[in-house]
């Protein structure tokens, strides 16, 4: 199966002989080595899952500004309920499927939604978007399809058959957030690093996919955030936005 297979190849890249695969990679892919927090790896997943340079993702400042959660490619949709014809015409973005919990997208209907699909290039570590107060992780299983723009402008639904983790964030600015990792082909796992109950500080890491391609999806209740200008007129328009974790990508409806 696709998720034996991905446990498999996951356990490959754990092992020392894999190590050797870095140097090539960066050198293929024109990673920018000057922003590891360490240079040296002992595995090809120890290089995945790097740690960066702080000063190199600076968080965007404000208490009302929510800050990017990790470095990907972003697409916002401001009102969940007009989403239908976003991908495909008259499809419809089930949300009591993909959070498991019919009373908690009852409670979100009409939600924010924005997506960031993260590459193997990527840094592979995800964070918190503001202030707030993170309860624990609720992991669904499910199998581990791929989530290219391809395959995501086919079916969103995809979103909601994948393993996927979800946590609730309680904000002051930003009302109740849902906090959904999405598992993708070759994740063998999705880590949480924080400490559930305990308020966390915009920028704090939440945790880190191993390797892979993977995605996140942050919910947000109707009328609590308005997202950058430059995201919806790229999304509305069928583009992916890249950037990197800590710039800004909305802000609060006060």
């Amino acid at each position: 199966s696709v998720s034996w297979m991905s446990r498999w190849y996951g356990f490959l890249q754990t092992r020392p002989a894999s190590a050797r695969k870095v140097a090539p990679f960066i050198a293929a892919y024109g990673i920018d080595a000057s922003e590891f927090a360490s240079s040296s790896f002992a595995s090809f997943n120890d290089f995945f899952i790097r740690k960066l340079k702080k000063e190199r993702r600076p968080i965007a400042q404000g208490e009302d500004v929510a800050a990017l959660p990790a470095d990907g490619r972003y697409l916002v949709f401001p009102d969940l309920q007009q989403t239908s014809g976003f991908y495909v015409k008259g499809q419809q973005f089930d949300l009591p499927a993909f959070l498991q919990d019919s009373a908690v997208a009852r409670r979100i209907e009409g939600s924010d939604m924005i997506i960031a699909r993260l590459c193997p290039t990527d840094y592979h570590r995800f964070h918190f978007p503001c202030k707030g107060v993170p309860c624990s992780a609720r992991e669904i299983n499910g199998p581990l399809f791929s989530v290219n723009p391809i395959a995501l402008r086919k079916k969103l639904g995809i979103l909601a058959e994948n393993k996927r983790m979800i946590t609730e964030i309680e904000t002051e600015r930003f009302g109740t957030i849902l906090y959904v990792e999405v598992g993708a082909t070759f994740v063998g796992s999705i880590h949480q690093t924080y400490t559930p109950n305990i308020q966390v500080e915009k920028g704090e890491e939440k945790g880190y996919f191993s390797f892979g391609g993977s995605c996140l999806v942050l919910l947000f209740e109707a009328r609590r955030i308005v997202f950058d200008a430059d995201l919806i007129a790229n999304s509305e328009n069928g583009f992916e936005t890249r950037a990197l974790f800590g710039g800004s990508f909305g802000r609060a409806l006060l």
